[in-house]
C-alpha cells in the first residue's frame, strides 16, 4: 500500500484498502475557520451536544482577522461561545494567524494523522507526511458529533520532480509548472505524492507550498514522504506521538508524472486560472498596482526574508502598493527579530496582521475595477481580490518583490545573482 492508504487503513481499522473503496476513518484533529459558522448550526441540528474530544478540534479565525464587519463580528462571537461551552483546548483567535500554518506550528500536525478542516487547502498538511483534506459545514458536524468521517480511497499519481532550480526559481515557480501542465484537473478526487530529488532537499516552507497548491489541480490529499528536516521541525512540537508511513516498495502509481527542473525559469499564472501557466518572461512590463506576500500559500519567512533581500535599502515604485501580511504571530515574531519587517516598511510596504487578508476578497487590500495585482496566494479567479474586473498574476514571492519595485512584472533573478 501507499502511506496515505496506510493511513486510511489504520484510521478505519482495516488491514488494507484499496482506491474506491469507502471507509470510515476515526479523525485525529479537526479544524473549523470563521468562515463556517454553519458547522456550528449543524452540529446542533443533528443533535450535537458536547463534541467527541475536546482536544482534538480547534476554531482558527484567520479569513476575517480582525472582522471587517459586524456580520462576521457576530459569526465569531457565536463561534467563542461554542468554543467556551465545549472547553476547547485549543483554539486560534484573531491575533494568531492562517490555520495552515498555525497548527503545525503549535504540534497540531505530525505524520500518519488524519486532518480535516473547513478549508480546501488543507493538503498543505501532507508536508508533514499526515493526509489533510477539505470537508463541508455539513461534514464537520458529522466529525464533532462522531470522531468519524466517511471518505473514499483515493488514486495515487506520483508527481517527480528532479534536478535543482536555478538562483531565483522557488517552489511557488516548481509547483505553477506543474499545474499548467497537468491543469487545473489533472488531479481530481486523487491523493498526489511528489517525490524526487528536489523534493528531497525541501524544507517545511517549501514543501507546504507544494502540498498546498495541489489542491489547485483538484488533488482530494497531498502527501510528501517526511525528511530529517520535518521529523526534527515536528519531533520539537508535537502534542502526541506519531509514526511515519511509508509506501511499500514496488507500489504502483495510477500516474507519474516527470519534471526536470535544472533549466526552470520563474513562472506567472495569468488571469485568470491557476493553470493559465507561462514563463514568467511573458508577462515582464506589465504595470502593476499592488504586491501581496503572504497567506498560506506565501506568508512564511523564508518568504518574507527574500522580499526583504530584494527591498531592503530600496524603494517600491511610485503608486505602487505592497503588502506583507505573516501567515502567524509566529512568523511576524521572527520577522521582526530579523529586522525584516522594519526593512520592508521603509521600503514602502504595508504590514498587515497576520490572516489570509484579502486573499479571498473580505479585507485589507481588495482591488477595485482595472486594478492588477501580482500576488504569491494561491487563487486568481475573477472576483478573488475584489472586483471581478481587476486582474490577479500568481508569482513567488522574489517575483511580487522584485515586481513592486519596478512597478511593473520583473524577473527576480537579477536581484538574486540568476542568469536573466
Amino acid at each position: 500500500m501507499h502511506a496515505l492508504e496506510k493511513i486510511m487503513a489504520k484510521a478505519s481499522g482495516k488491514a488494507r484498502v484499496s482506491p474506491g473503496e469507502i471507509v470510515t476513518a476515526k479523525i485525529d484533529f479537526a479544524e473549523i475557520n470563521d468562515l463556517y459558522l454553519q458547522t456550528v448550526y449543524s452540529f446542533y441540528e443533528m443533535g450535537g451536544e458536547r463534541i467527541w474530544d475536546k482536544n482534538r478540534a480547534a476554531f482558527v479565525f484567520d479569513h476575517y482577522a480582525p472582522c471587517p464587519t459586524i456580520e462576521s463580528a457576530r459569526n465569531h462571537a457565536e463561534m467563542r461561545t461554542f468554543a467556551q461551552k465545549n472547553d476547547l483546548t485549543y483554539h486560534f483567535d484573531i491575533s494568531c494567524g492562517v490555520c495552515h500554518q498555525v497548527m503545525p506550528e503549535h504540534g497540531l500536525v505530525y505524520p500518519g494523522m488524519i486532518v480535516v478542516a473547513t478549508d480546501s487547502h488543507t493538503t498543505t498538511h501532507g508536508a508533514f507526511g499526515a493526509l489533510g483534506t477539505g470537508v463541508g459545514a455539513t461534514d464537520m458536524a458529522c466529525v464533532l458529533i462522531t470522531g468519524e468521517l466517511w471518505m473514499r480511497v483515493p488514486q495515487i499519481i506520483n508527481i517527480r520532480l528532479e534536478g535543482e532550480p536555478p538562483a531565483g526559481v522557488f517552489a511557488k515557480d516548481v509547483i505553477l509548472n506543474v499545474i499548467g501542465a497537468l491543469r487545473a484537473d489533472g488531479a481530481v478526487y486523487k491523493g498526489v505524492e511528489f517525490t524526487g530529488s528536489y523534493v528531497d532537499s525541501l524544507g517545511v516552507s517549501e514543501r507546504m507550498v507544494l502540498c498546498n497548491m495541489a489542491l489547485e489541480m483538484g488533488a482530494k490529499t497531498a502527501y510528501i514522504q517526511p525528511n530529517q528536516q520535518v521529523i526534527d521541525y515536528v519531533t520539537a512540537r508535537a502534542v502526541r506521538p506519531f509514526e511515519v508511513e511509508r509506501t511499500d516498495p514496488g507500489f504502483t502509481y495510477a500516474e507519474e508524472h516527470v519534471f526536470e527542473l535544472d533549466r526552470l525559469t520563474p513562472q506567472l499564472a495569468f488571469p485568470n486560472s491557476v493553470d493559465n501557466v507561462y514563463a514568467l518572461e511573458k508577462g515582464a512590463g506589465v504595470k502593476i498596482d499592488q504586491g501581496l506576500i503572504g497567506t498560506c500559500t506565501g506568508g512564511r519567512v523564508e518568504d518574507i526574508a527574500v522580499a526583504a533581500e530584494i527591498l531592503n535599502g530600496k524603494k517600491i515604485a511610485d503608486w505602487v502598493r505592497l503588502l506583507i501580511i505573516p501567515a502567524s504571530k509566529e512568523v511576524m515574531r521572527i520577522c521582526m527579530e530579523r529586522h525584516y519587517i522594519q526593512s520592508l516598511m521603509d521600503a514602502g510596504a504595508t504590514i498587515a496582521s497576520p490572516g489570509c487578508g484579502p486573499c479571498l476578497g473580505a479585507h485589507e487590500g481588495v482591488l477595485a475595477a482595472g486594478e492588477v495585482c501580482i500576488t504569491a496566494s494561491n487563487r486568481n479567479f475573477p472576483g478573488r481580490m475584489g472586483s471581478s474586473d481587476s486582474k490577479l498574476y500568481l508569482a513567488s514571492p522574489a517575483s511580487v518583490a522584485a515586481s513592486v519595485l519596478k512597478g511593473v512584472i520583473t524577473d527576480p533573478r537579477e536581484f538574486l545573482g540568476g542568469n536573466t
